[in-house]
């Protein structure tokens, strides 16, 4: 029964969940603490709030209906992907695309498949029936 559990434990893919988890758990507060303390206080000083939550406040037969929570959201989703984008997704396809030049990799394929023989020979099927039916 024991060896049954370690064995579970000590598989790849729940050490590699229990990692990802981790690591995950840790970027989210990284970037939290980026917009929260970095972008959301610069957007303080050019709108000179540092959400929107008061913004646009209706009320509806004694029922407060708050547009601006929906624009801080919006705002801050925003944020948080322009943040994802710029920080770890642009610099890591940088890093990939100058890699795989590096090592010569995807460079060939686009030609290969171009000048592959079996499609130009099926192209070529493709035409002469085309032009039979026509």
């Amino acid at each position: 029964m024991l060896t049954g559990f370690k064995n579970f434990i000590m598989k790849g893919n729940v050490v590699d969940l229990a990692v990802a988890v981790v690591i995950g758990t840790a970027f989210g507060a990284l970037v939290t603490a980026m917009v929260n303390k970095v972008l959301m206080p610069f957007i303080a000083g050019l709108v000179g709030s540092p959400n929107f939550d008061s913004f646009g406040k209706v009320d509806f037969n004694g029922n407060a209906i708050e547009f601006g929570v929906l624009l801080t959201a919006i705002v801050n989703f925003l944020l948080i992907s322009a943040a994802i984008y710029f920080v770890v997704v642009m610099p890591m396809n940088l890093m990939i695309e100058r890699r795989n030049r590096r090592l010569g990799i995807g460079q060939d394929v686009k030609k290969e498949s171009a000048e592959d023989p079996q499609i130009a020979l099926l192209t070529e099927i493709r035409d002469a029936l085309k032009s039979r039916t026509s």
